[in-house]
């Protein structure tokens, strides 16, 4: 007791100096921990390449990319393709082999984005997959069942080179979707991460190289019609629409938890969903029924991704991917951000020149007709001459058919187009 009551010089009791000098401890450790913090995220930054905006520190393919993101006018214009659903003939002529680079053919570019990818496109994401296996013989077709459930009408012995037929699909009501699809769908399954960590060692370098992550998952439209089916899911939203939210809820867990894994590493550029939800004259389900049922699911992702950014500061862009007249849905999904629209089909009256003008803040990408990839040398380069132009003017465009380049598509026309599409690569 003598002891606790002993002064110091400033005749200050011990207990005084105790709390004073703890006062002063726990002050020190909490700056301390702030300034670690700081340190610590400012080093995550700038080791996986956060700060990649000055044009200098990056591969050319990222600058070329980002050029278009930023719409650069008379930016030189990105070489890339659709797809291709005319290898098989021009392997037959003898144009191509397995070991041809086509790439390097064609003309066409590294990649300057990094598709983080693990959550579908044109279909769920299921772990595990449905398996493989052989449903039906038809003599010239048979019918098999494939990785996300559905039976599928395939020519006897081929997989590709052609838009198969989808006959049945694995939900019927909310007992064959909890029983067949839904536990598939589990965000916490170890399966679902497996070489995740290589993943995002090949995520940081591309982004230590100014590439555009992009976080790219199957929309909700195309997700719920690869579950059910394109005509039954009409149905379903007027008949159980208690099924079309337990299955968007699923969606959203899913995606939202995997990004949230990857955000621990990287910033995400762009948000794309692969939607397919126009058909020929508009979309396939009203404007209301697409606010009720994708939308929210949408913004929440949107804004969970944007509040666990690293780099804060980051632009966060959004595209749907929409086959048919995608025109009639620019004004709907600008409601939740729209900033990125393709592939602009020419057959459901696309025109990208038009398009291009009434919404002169757009990206777009496609929008070349490949049915006139068909046709004469002469069509071929009026439509180029129509097109690119005005848009490498404008920017923010970058061409490429508006689907797969179709079997019809010689391979002499097709190296014509690609040589007329070199011209205003700068």
């Amino acid at each position: 007791e003598d002891t606790w009551l002993v002064t110091t010089r400033e005749n200050r009791s011990l207990p005084e100096l105790y709390e004073e000098t703890l006062l002063v401890k726990c002050l020190f450790f909490l700056c301390l921990a702030i300034a670690l913090k700081m340190i610590n995220n400012k080093l995550r930054i700038m080791v996986k390449g956060i700060f990649m905006n000055n044009h200098k520190d990056m591969v050319i393919e990222a600058k070329r990319l980002r050029d278009f993101y930023a719409m650069k006018k008379n930016a030189g214009i990105v070489q890339t393709e659709f797809g291709f659903y005319s290898l098989d003939r021009w392997k037959k002529e003898g144009h191509i082999n397995e070991k041809t680079d086509l790439d390097e053919l064609f003309g066409l570019e590294k990649r300057g984005q990094h598709s983080l990818g693990g959550l579908g496109w044109c279909e769920a994401e299921f772990v595990p997959k449905f398996d493989v296996k052989l449903i039906e013989d038809r003599g010239e077709y048979e019918v098999e069942q494939d990785t996300a459930g559905r039976h599928v009408l395939y020519f006897k012995n081929r997989r590709s080179g052609f838009m198969p037929e989808y006959i049945d699909h694995p939900v019927k009501d909310m007992k064959s979707w909890e029983e067949k699809c839904k536990w598939r769908m589990d965000p916490f399954d170890t399966g679902r991460y497996v070489n995740f960590d290589e993943k995002i060692k090949e995520a940081v370098k591309a982004q230590s190289e100014g590439k555009v992550i992009v976080l790219n998952a199957v929309g909700g439209y195309m997700y719920l019609r690869s579950l059910i089916g394109p005509l039954e899911v009409l149905y379903k939203f007027y008949d159980e629409p208690e099924l079309i939210v337990d299955c968007m809820k699923t969606w959203f867990n899913l995606i939202d938890h995997v990004a949230s894994k990857y955000q621990e590493y990287v910033t995400i550029d762009e948000f794309y969903i692969g939607e397919d939800i126009c058909y020929n004259h508009g979309p396939l389900i009203s404007p209301e029924m697409i606010r009720e049922f994708l939308f929210p699911f949408y913004s929440q992702v949107i804004e969970n991704v944007k509040k666990r950014n690293i780099d804060r500061d980051r632009h966060l862009y959004f595209q749907l991917d929409t086959d048919g007249y995608s025109d009639a849905v620019i004004d709907l999904y600008k409601e939740i951000g729209l900033e990125y629209l393709s592939p602009f089909e020419v057959a459901s009256g696309c025109d990208v020149v038009r398009t291009g003008k009434e919404y002169p803040d757009l990206l777009i990408r496609g929008g070349f007709d490949k049915r006139i990839l068909a046709t004469t040398k002469e069509e071929i380069k009026a439509e180029v001459e129509r097109i690119l132009p005005v848009m490498k003017e404008r920017g923010g465009y970058i061409p490429c058919c508006d689907h797969g380049v179709p079997e019809e598509v010689s391979f002499e026309n097709y190296m014509y187009f690609r040589e007329l599409l070199q011209q205003y690569k700068d």
